[in-house]
This record gives structure tokens, C-alpha cells and sequence, in this order.
């Protein structure tokens, strides 16, 4: 078990990848809508790390992208970075991507079975949307001092951005399963890309095994923030 939560070199090159794919996400103009925090596609980036990564190494990816913001490199769509962006208006949804990717990995490798659509996008709307807007909506509140309804009230033009990112991350996971499982790191080398299944729309079937979990045996076993 504890062996399973260290990161090998495979594992720090993947966290490097996603970290460079939220950044360059971030190159793609936001949408900006009445109020104070814009659409980004950094969103689908993180949604991203957490379902393909799993929860501590999407975590982790989202933690690199974040540290780099914070010492100044203009990574955030706009081309904003720095301390600055940590208490801005959009400061609690950047914050929110940290647990929001973890969430969503949980979620999306809860079970042992193979990689489950449903699981896949559960995980993408509770940690992409419900997770962010919990942090992000009370933070933004304060920060502006608007009441926390009328706050949240605002909120909703950015869900349907959203949902169109959760939608377009479950299609990308769910294809880069089945085009590429090594992406998914160790879950992918239990049985070996081969014999890996197509996505289940069950519980049971091949086991990738989220981040911490230890496989069970079976009779195959080989600036801005939204």
C-alpha cells in the first residue's frame, strides 16, 4: 500500500505533462461574461489530471501548475501569474482546482473494475464544477462583498461552460483509455496495455486501480480560475 503512493519516474513525467497541458490550455482566450471571473479552458485541464492522473497525481500536476503561477510565470489564461492572482476576485476557484482535481480522480477510480463512463463523468461534474463553485463562490463573496446568494446566482452562467468541459474531458479520457492506456500509468500495467478492456459501463471488468488502492486479485491478473 505504501509503496503505491510514491511517484516513480513514470509517474513525475506525467504529472509534467498535465502541468504543461493546463498551462497550455491557458493560451486559449477566456470568455469574458458580465461579472469578475472569465471562462477559461484551464478548467477542462484540470478536470483532465484528476481522471486521467487519479487523485494524488492529478493533485500533484494541478499543485506544479499552481506553484509556477505563484512564483510568477504568466501562465493563467490572459497571461496573468503571481502572488497577486491567490487574492484576487477569481483567487478561490484557482484554489478550488487543487481539491476539485483530487475529487475528481476519487471519484472517477472509485471502483475496481475498468474505467466506467459514469464514474468517469460523476467524477468530472462533482470535482470540476461542484467542488470549484464551492470554494470559489464564498471566496469571490468576500472578496467583492456581495451576499453569498446573489454571488452564487451570478455563478450560473458559467455552468453550461463547464458542463460542455465535463463532457469533453469524459470523451477524452474515455478515448485515451482506449487508444493509449499507458497515459494511465500503473492501473494500465496490472494486466499490460494488450489486454486492457474497452471502457465498462459497470463496476467489474479490468481493474484500474486508483491512486493508493491496491489491486484486487483476479483469474486474468497480469488570471483567472473557471
Amino acid at each position: 500500500m505504501a509503496g503505491s503512493r510514491r511517484f516513480d519516474t513514470r509517474d513525475i513525467a506525467r504529472i509534467a505533462v498535465f502541468a504543461a497541458i493546463i498551462a497550455a490550455l491557458g493560451l486559449i482566450a477566456p470568455i469574458q461574461l458580465p461579472g469578475l471571473v472569465p471562462i477559461t479552458a484551464q478548467t477542462l485541464g484540470v478536470v483532465l489530471a484528476g481522471t486521467v492522473l487519479g487523485p494524488l497525481r492529478g493533485l500533484a500536476a494541478v499543485a506544479v501548475f499552481e506553484v509556477l503561477v505563484l512564483v510568477g510565470l504568466p501562465l493563467l489564461s490572459g497571461g496573468f501569474g503571481g502572488p497577486s492572482v491567490f487574492v484576487g476576485f477569481s483567487a478561490g476557484y484557482l484554489l478550488g482546482w487543487l481539491p476539485g482535481a483530487f475529487v475528481t480522480g476519487l471519484i472517477a477510480y472509485s471502483g475496481r473494475g475498468a474505467l466506467a463512463w459514469w464514474r468517469v463523468a460523476v467524477g468530472a461534474v462533482i470535482g470540476g464544477i461542484v467542488v470549484i463553485y464551492a470554494i470559489g463562490i464564498p471566496v469571490q463573496a468576500a472578496l467583492t462583498g456581495l451576499p453569498l446568494g446573489a454571488t452564487a446566482l451570478g455563478s450560473l452562467l458559467f455552468v453550461p461552460g463547464d458542463a460542455i468541459k465535463v463532457v469533453v474531458a469524459t470523451l477524452l479520457t474515455l478515448a485515451l483509455w482506449r487508444a493509449y492506456p499507458p497515459a494511465f500509468g500503473r492501473r494500465a500495467d496490472r494486466r499490460g496495455s494488450a489486454r486492457l478492456p474497452l471502457v465498462s459501463t459497470g463496476a467489474r471488468g479490468s481493474d484500474a486501480v486508483p491512486d493508493g488502492q491496491a489491486a484486487a486479485p483476479s483469474a486474468e491478473s497480469g488570471g483567472t480560475a473557471r
